[in-house]
Parts: structure tokens; C-alpha cells; sequence
């Protein structure tokens, strides 16, 4: 593969920027409105760090597509061969509630597979980067380091990270079916796979359909440039090539080495719950 080191310093380039851009607002008395169509809360630090985020990719890619959760471009996807997904404030009932659990999102997808992610959580100075096949990194205030996912195969060992604002049944019928009794709670989707990739913890499971590429492109890229695994379900790969982006079978993310224990309790599970056809 090609070296994709300019895409992944622009990338983080900008999602640190954005980050100052989402401080600046979570420092005053900002306004939440609700999204169209129950789609959660929306504030102006979703929208400016969209705008600023979209902009300065089309800058540095021009021939890249861009599908932001913020803009009406889904299309573009369907058009290019490399595609950045981006969620300017992933987890935004976490920014409401100001407990400092919210990141920005920049993954770039090549022919369909998330390949470079950048997870940047402004509360902390936290940044999850990766490239898949290349090796994913930690940047924090003590310095920079190399993740790996663990190797945790038993499946009453491992160490459950589950959402701080959506509390699901069938996460804790499949925790409780594999005998798992550590759980730890994380807001946004990429900082609980960052927890998967530094080995703090050891599986996630969203069951909702209320998520979308933009939300998993990049944290997928950063956990499988760590040896982790993500997919739906039912263990399928999502694909990031514009034909869809809704993710209507829910999310898994595993370490590698539980995954084939894990994957069958949860599809079993999601088949009874209908999520599964």
C-alpha cells in the first residue's frame, strides 16, 4: 500500500483544530436543538466544526468525496474511490452533559474499507490514530505510543466498555450469556473502540440502527490498524462505498482473538431480537 502519512497528518491536522473549535463553544451557554426525525441533539459546535472540517478536506483533497454528518452529501460516496467519513462531535448528548466524552471523527475509506482514522477527544488533548495494515498510535500530554488490541480470548475475561447514555438489553443478555462482569462506561463510538485499541478494554456492541458510516469509519480504521475487529452484528464488514450509510445491523467491535467465541452469542441474540433477518 502506498504511504498515507499526508492523509493521516491532515487529518489529524484538522480534527485538532476542530477540537479547539467544539472548546470554544462548550465553554459558553450554548444552545441544543433537536435534530429532525429523532435523530438526537444538534448544537452550533456541530455545525462550525462540520463546516471547518469539510472545508479544509476539499482543500487538501479536492479529488476526494466528503460525507459529513452535518452536510446533505451522501452521494459522494458513490462517486470517488477514496472518501472521507466524518462526524465533527460524536457524542453529543456527552457535550450536553459536559462530562467531556465527545470526539471528532476523520476517516478516509479506500474502494469501500475504512483505511486511515483519526479520534480526537478535545477534553484531555486525547488523539487515536491509525492506518490499517500500518499500525495505530495513542498522542497524550506523557507522549505518543503504539496500540494493540488484547489478547483476551476468554470471553468471561473480558473487560465489557458499554454506552454512558444508551443502556441496551441484549448487550446485557450477551454479557450475561459469556459470564463477562467488567463493564466500564464510555460515551462516543470512537473512544470506546480507542479503549479497545489500547487494550483498556475488550468488546463493544451498539444495537441500535440509530448509527451511520460517518460514526464507525474512523474508529473501525484506528481499531483494525490495532488489531482489533468491527463489523455488524452479524459479523459482517460495513462497507464505505456510498450505497448505503445507514448501519442497520447494529456494531460489534472485538479483539481478534475473542471475536469468533463472541460473534455467534451476539448474531444469536440480535437474530431473536430481529435486528438479524
Amino acid at each position: 500500500m502506498p504511504s498515507l502519512d499526508a492523509e493521516l497528518d491532515t487529518a489529524r491536522r484538522i480534527a485538532r483544530q476542530a477540537g479547539d473549535i467544539l472548546l470554544a463553544i462548550y465553554a459558553t451557554n450554548f444552545a441544543v436543538q433537536d435534530k429532525a426525525g429523532g435523530m438526537g441533539p444538534v448544537t452550533a459546535a456541530d455545525e462550525r466544526a462540520n463546516a471547518f472540517i469539510v472545508g479544509e478536506l476539499r482543500k487538501a483533497f479536492p479529488g476526494d468525496g466528503v460525507v459529513a454528518e452535518e452536510s446533505d452529501n451522501s452521494s459522494e460516496g458513490k462517486r470517488s474511490e477514496r472518501c472521507w467519513y466524518v462526524d465533527p462531535l460524536d457524542g453529543t448528548q456527552e457535550f450536553v452533559n459536559r462530562n467531556g466524552e465527545f470526539a471528532v471523527h476523520i476517516g478516509l475509506a479506500i474502494a469501500g474499507q475504512a483505511t486511515v482514522g483519526v479520534v480526537y477527544r478535545p477534553v484531555g488533548d486525547t488523539l487515536y490514530s491509525g492506518v490499517v495494515g500500518q499500525g495505530a498510535f495513542l498522542e497524550e500530554a506523557a507522549g505518543r505510543r503504539a496500540l494493540r488490541v488484547s489478547d483476551v480470548a476468554e470471553p468471561a475475561s473480558l473487560r465489557l466498555v458499554v454506552s454512558r447514555s444508551h443502556r441496551s438489553r441484549l448487550t446485557d443478555a450477551v454479557a450475561k450469556r459469556l459470564g463477562i462482569t467488567r463493564e466500564q462506561e464510555s460515551g462516543s463510538v470512537g473512544l470506546k473502540c480507542g479503549l479497545l485499541a489500547e487494550a483498556a478494554a475488550d468488546l463493544y456492541i451498539h444495537t441500535s440502527n440509530k448509527s451511520y458510516r460517518w460514526d464507525n469509519c474512523a474508529p473501525e480504521a484506528v481499531l483494525r490498524a490495532a488489531g482489533g475487529i468491527l463489523t455488524d452484528l452479524g459479523g459482517t464488514p460495513y462497507s464505505y462505498d456510498g450505497t448505503e450509510l445507514q448501519n442497520h445491523r447494529g456494531l460489534l467491535a472485538c479483539n481478534a482473538v475473542a471475536f469468533p467465541h463472541v460473534q455467534p452469542v451476539v448474531a444469536g441474540f440480535a437474530r431473536e431480537a430481529g435486528i438479524l433477518s
